[in-house]
């Protein structure tokens, strides 16, 4: 039996799961989210979708969900499209079941962690990671290592009040249709053929994210800040708009070392998940 580590990503529709082996992410599966079901029966949905992983000699179950975690405890504070998950001990539940080493933390924090450990994040010691979907999330490396904050909430920057809303409404899919009526993909197909009004949406949202950017330069100078999620595809769309608001950015010696770099992994939450057993395997080796 192959030893592997397994990973979640629990969503508010879908549980994806996948097994590391030597270095690669294998065996990806997904099952429906029971959004709408009690506590009780939404654990045992989990418990069940990771059964079908054992026959793998798994040595870690890391799992990344879309709100805030106790880490340490592994407990799940609470999820907003997932009424009946909240303040739920996910870690000791599985633990008892399996009796496997469990980690839990943000999906937005497990991305950042998957682009260090897997992606085009390697080289860096001090990136962030956003999440551009239906929402937009954030996570933070630092000297090498995941900061999470208290609660897992370090890099919410969604949450932060900007123009009359906050970032998330500016520099998530929901700019797109609050603004314009249409989701990303049905305006970038329109932006790409030429249409005006597309082309105008794109580089509003490009300078938008842009003073995101700066406010997180502000804040923690990285290296580089990856881009994830869906919209990440649409980037050529929005890149010259969000270049120019970046450019008003008050120190250019920390922009001249500074990169926006696109993540290249369509499972980076799962090879986030499974990195989150990694480092920690790797913390107690340093410690021993």
């Amino acid at each position: 039996m192959e030893k592997a580590i397994l990973g979640l990503d629990i969503g508010g529709t879908g549980i994806k799961g996948g097994v590391l082996i030597n270095g690669h992410l294998e065996d990806i599966r997904s099952i429906a989210t029971p959004a709408k079901e009690s506590k009780e029966y939404i654990l045992e949905s989990i418990a069940e979708f990771i059964e079908t992983y054992l026959v793998y000699d798994l040595v870690g179950i890391g799992i990344g969900i879309p709100g805030l975690v106790d880490v340490r405890e592994g407990i799940v504070l609470g999820l907003s499209n997932i009424p009946a998950f909240q303040h739920v001990e996910l870690k000791k539940f599985l633990t008892n079941r399996f009796g496997k080493p469990v980690f839990i933390n943000n999906d937005a924090n497990c991305f950042a962690s998957g682009v260090h450990k897997f992606g085009v994040g390697q080289r860096f010691n001090h990136l962030v990671g956003l999440t551009l979907g239906t929402g937009i999330g954030g996570g933070i490396v630092i000297n090498g290592h995941l900061y999470s904050g208290v609660n897992s909430a370090a890099g919410e920057w969604c949450s932060s009040t900007y123009l009359d809303k906050d970032f998330e409404h500016y520099c998530s899919g929901k700019f797109f249709e609050r603004s314009y009526n249409k989701k990303p993909k049905a305006l970038a197909k329109l932006a790409l053929a030429g249409d005006p009004v597309a082309l105008k949406a794109f580089d509003e949202y490009g300078h938008h994210l842009g003073e995101l950017i700066k406010h997180i330069l502000y804040a923690l100078a990285p290296e580089a800040v990856i881009l994830g999620g869906s919209i990440r595809k649409t980037y050529p769309l929005f890149k010259e708009s969000l270049f120019k608001s970046i450019s008003t950015f008050n120190y250019p010696t920390v922009i001249e070392r500074f990169e926006i770099l696109l993540s290249e992994m369509d499972e980076t939450a799962i090879h986030g998940a499974v990195a989150l057993v990694e480092l920690e395997n790797e913390n107690e080796v340093v410690s021993n």
